[in-house]
C-alpha cells in the first residue's frame, strides 16, 4: 500500500522485465517452429512426429524407391489400413514455400481414379496431370516433364484404369466413323494409334484391351522421348504403365517397374 493505503502498482523495471520474459519465450517458440518446417524436400520436420504421431519417411530419391513407396501406399488403399500421411498442418506449412515431389502420375479424369488417395499420399508427393483417357499431346507432355527435369522427380507413372469411360467413347467413335462434338474428338484422335493396336490384337474385350494398350502406348512414347530418354538411360528416371481396377483398387503393373 502507498501512505494514501492505494495497492503499489508493479515497479516499471519489473514489468519490463516480466515483458522480456515472454518475448524471449514467444521468439524461442517461433525458432522452433522455423526449424521444423525449414527442411524442403523432407516430411514433417525432418521425421518429426506429425499430428497423427506417425514419423514420415524421407523422400525417395531413386526409381525403385519411388516406385516401391506408391505400391506400399496402394497395399495399404487395398486393405484399408491407411496411414494418410501429409496431410496435416505441418505439412502444409512445409511445403508452402518449396515442394519437391518423389513421383508424378498422369492418370485419367475420371472421379474414382484419384492417384493422391489411390496412392495413400499427401501434400507435396505427387505430380499429378489428369487428362480423358490419358491422352497427351505438347502442353500435357511438358507438365509430366516438369518434375524429372526441373527437380529430379524419379518416377512416372502412366496410370490407366477398368471401365474407362473415355476409352469406350473413342473405341466407338472410331468403330462407327462417328466423331464426337467439339474438343471431345481431340481425346478420340490422341487414342487412335490405342485402338489400331487393338483392332490388330483383337480379345473378348476390347475396350479393355484398347485402355490397356493406350497405357503401354503412352509410357513407351514418355519413354523414349528425347528430354526423358536420357535421364531414363542413365537409371536416374523410370517410367512406368499401370492399370488401375475399380473393383479391387488394386494397381497392376503393365510395363516398366523399376528394378
Amino acid at each position: 500500500m502507498d501512505r494514501t493505503g492505494r495497492p503499489e502498482r508493479p515497479a516499471r523495471r519489473v514489468l519490463l522485465a516480466g515483458g522480456f520474459a515472454v518475448a524471449a519465450a514467444a521468439v524461442a517458440g517461433c525458432s522452433t517452429t522455423e526449424a521444423v518446417v525449414s527442411a524442403p524436400g523432407t516430411s514433417s520436420a525432418a521425421g518429426t512426429a506429425s499430428a497423427s504421431g506417425t514419423s514420415p519417411a524421407p523422400r525417395p530419391k531413386t526409381p525403385a524407391a519411388a516406385f516401391a513407396r506408391l505400391m506400399d501406399g496402394n497395399k495399404r488403399w487395398v486393405s484399408g489400413h491407411l496411414e494418410h500421411p501429409d496431410r496435416d498442418p505441418d505439412r502444409r506449412e512445409l511445403v508452402a514455400q518449396e515442394q519437391v515431389p518423389f513421383g508424378s502420375v498422369l492418370s485419367c479424369i475420371d472421379s474414382r481414379v484419384p492417384p493422391e488417395l489411390l496412392f495413400d499420399t499427401g501434400l507435396g508427393d505427387l505430380y499429378v496431370m489428369r487428362t480423358g483417357g490419358e491422352a497427351i499431346g505438347p502442353v500435357v507432355t511438358g507438365s509430366v516433364e516438369y518434375g524429372p527435369m526441373t527437380s529430379g522427380t524419379p518416377l512416372i507413372v502412366v496410370l490407366g484404369h477398368q471401365r474407362c469411360g473415355a476409352v469406350e467413347a473413342a473405341y466407338k467413335s472410331i468403330r462407327d466413323s462417328k466423331p464426337l462434338p467439339g474438343n471431345l474428338q481431340a481425346i478420340v484422335e490422341a487414342l487412335r494409334p490405342a485402338y489400331d493396336r487393338t483392332a490388330r490384337e483383337g480379345g473378348s474385350d476390347p475396350v479393355e484391351t484398347m485402355a490397356r494398350a493406350q497405357v503401354k502406348l503412352t509410357a513407351d512414347d514418355l519413354r523414349t522421348n528425347k528430354d526423358l530418354a536420357p535421364l531414363v538411360e542413365k537409371g536416374s528416371l523410370a517410367v512406368v504403365g499401370a492399370y488401375y481396377s475399380l473393383d479391387t483398387g488394386k494397381v497392376e503393373v503393365l510395363t516398366g517397374a523399376p528394378s
